[in-house]
């Protein structure tokens, strides 16, 4: 497995696909699939199923990961 550069909290900036030049935070580091979780970017709208705590069900809007390629670090 290879040493990330990122790690939670980090600024970063999304050097392609649809946010590009996007610059935000770091949410999550996900290493063994060599992704990372970027707030606000790559929104997915996701299928909630009712449960007890949430009776009607419904969307969420997600952040999904982000290939750590398609980022760079931003030095604050």
């Amino acid at each position: 497995m290879a040493k990330f550069k990122f790690k939670k909290g980090d600024t970063v900036e999304i050097i392609a696909g649809d946010d590009r030049g996007t610059k935000a935070t770091v949410l999550e580091v996900l290493p063994k699939r060599n992704k990372v979780i970027v707030e606000g970017c790559k929104i997915a709208k996701k299928a909630i199923k009712p449960t007890e705590d949430n009776t009607k069900g419904g969307h969420i809007n997600k952040e999904m990961p982000i290939d750590v390629s398609n980022v760079r670090k931003v030095e604050a």
